[in-house]
């Protein structure tokens, strides 16, 4: 079998070498060298298309690597003020041009990052040539990644905060609205609408404090790196740290690209904690929208109807939820796996993070928003939540108004146990209505509810805000973002 293999191999060469194309048309000239075709179509993979994200991100970078090369004291000057504020008009200009679509990277540039220093190039000559002066592209796909996570991250924790605020909204709107509550799926104990809904808002709330960590470890500037090991260039990276908007930077210049993966990962990994609380809550409208219960409504427009079927609406917007759980928990340790035996120092295999770093973020994101969207136009159909109550279900409330009147809790348990019967008459809304201790069905805070949404808005707001101020002084523009 081996020697079958090796006379495959040497047919194999036989036939590439003799398709009429001469040994230079087998290479590529890019600015890194002469590269074989296909390995540089190999080697370049995704990157054609996933770059595409990161050109903001690479041209806000390289404003801040410039500006900082400008001032730091080297004779002759790297950059001049006015050959500083030519580059960073042009990279202005290349950052309209891709928010327009109309900026292209090439196989010959491999990736976003020699794709703009190839325009920078031909529009200013020896100065765009000057713009990789000490950096790599290893500490420059990690500034740019990590520019990216800034922004996704504001946007997730703000739409992960809509849906906060919905669910809550839903709750305040039936505080009084009883609900089977239930344990292994079958009825158990008297609910509430409003128990039910700010229970999945309060997930999503822990989940932002889990993406507020997230966005602090992100923040720290891994440029001037380098390749890993630093420069011999008196670098301030604490300037570039503070013009990109970043709290600091990373401090060790290897771990600035060890970290690279890691980070990704641990971004990852509060995407998933959010689809979780995502995967709850659309296995339970799966269930509570189901005709035999009736509990909710979801808004007609948000089904799809069957090829074959004309009465029916599918509820695809929660199935594709649950199933897209699994594709960011997938993407997250896709991103672990290739991470998890790596050496210090870069190593290719990263490029391969970068693919399941950008799916997970906008999976997760893409979910919120139909979710928050879906869930502020279900409806509560009270009639059929009230059908759901049998008398089973006030079993726990009479054993314990029992108890109240001195009986011992077994005793209690036992004699309405006997005694089911008795429990016909039971109203699910006083029962509810008894239940005032912190966080029961009448003792929910609201108010505690929107104060955390308010609170985290606004934080959320401030980092805004102060990304847009930082991007907008470095080159000039007002950015939106």
């Amino acid at each position: 079998m081996l020697t079958q293999w090796k006379t495959n191999m040497r047919n194999s060469r036989r036939k590439a070498g003799s398709d009429g194309m001469t040994k230079a048309q087998k290479t590529r000239r890019t600015t890194v060298g002469a590269i074989d075709s296909v390995v540089l179509d190999f080697t370049a993979g995704d990157d054609l298309q996933l770059d595409r994200m990161l050109v903001s991100a690479d041209c806000i970078g390289t404003a801040a690597h410039v500006t900082m090369l400008s001032r730091i004291p080297v004779r002759p000057r790297i950059f001049s003020a006015a050959e500083c504020r030519a580059v960073i008009r042009e990279l202005g200009a290349i950052l309209r041009a891709a928010q327009a679509g109309q900026f292209t990277i090439s196989l010959d540039d491999q990736d976003v990052h020699l794709a703009i220093e190839r325009v920078l190039t031909a529009k200013l000559g020896e100065l765009g040539k000057k713009v990789h002066t000490g950096r790599s592209r290893n500490d420059q796909v990690a500034v740019d990644l990590r520019l990216y996570a800034r922004e996704q991250l504001i946007g997730l924790i703000g739409e992960a905060l809509e849906l906060a605020a919905v669910m809550t909204r839903l709750g305040r709107a039936n505080v009084g609205v009883p609900m089977v509550g239930r344990t292994h799926m079958q009825p158990a104990m008297p609910s509430s609408v409003a128990l039910w809904a700010t229970a999945h808002a309060e997930s999503l709330l822990d989940d932002v404090t889990l993406l507020r960590a997230a966005y602090a470890i992100n923040d720290q500037c891994p440029l001037g790196a380098a390749a890993s090991y630093g420069v011999p260039l008196p670098l301030d990276r604490a300037l570039t740290a503070r013009l990109l908007g970043f709290a600091r930077p990373v401090h060790n210049v290897l771990y600035a690209n060890n970290a690279r993966g890691k980070i990704e990962a641990l971004i990852l990994s509060t995407c998933s904690q959010v689809m979780l609380s995502l995967s709850r809550l659309a296995q339970d409208l799966m269930l509570f929208t189901m005709p035999e219960f009736g509990y909710f409504s979801l808004p007609a427009e948000f089904g799809t109807g069957s090829s074959i079927m004309p009465q029916k609406n599918n509820p695809d917007v929660v199935e594709l939820v649950r199933a897209r759980v699994s594709r960011v928990v997938a993407c997250e340790l896709a991103v672990v796996d290739i991470c998890k035996s790596l050496p210090s120092g870069y190593n290719r295999d990263l490029q391969d993070t970068k693919g399941p770093f950008l799916e997970g973020l906008a999976t997760t994101r893409a979910c919120l928003r139909a979710m928050a969207l879906m869930m502020a136009n279900t409806r509560v159909n009270r009639e059929a939540l009230a059908r759901g109550f049998s008398a089973g279900v006030f079993a726990t409330d009479k054993a314990l108004e029992l108890v109240g009147r001195g009986m011992p809790f077994r005793d209690a348990y036992q004699y309405v146990k006997d005694h089911l019967a008795e429990l016909d008459t039971m109203d699910p809304a006083e029962s509810i209505r008894r239940k005032t201790h912190l966080g029961a069905t009448a003792g929910l805070d609201f108010a505690a509810y929107e104060a955390r949404v308010g609170a985290e808005r606004r934080w959320r707001k401030a980092r805004w805000d102060g990304h847009c101020r930082a991007v907008s002084r470095l080159l000039g523009i007002s950015y939106k973002g």
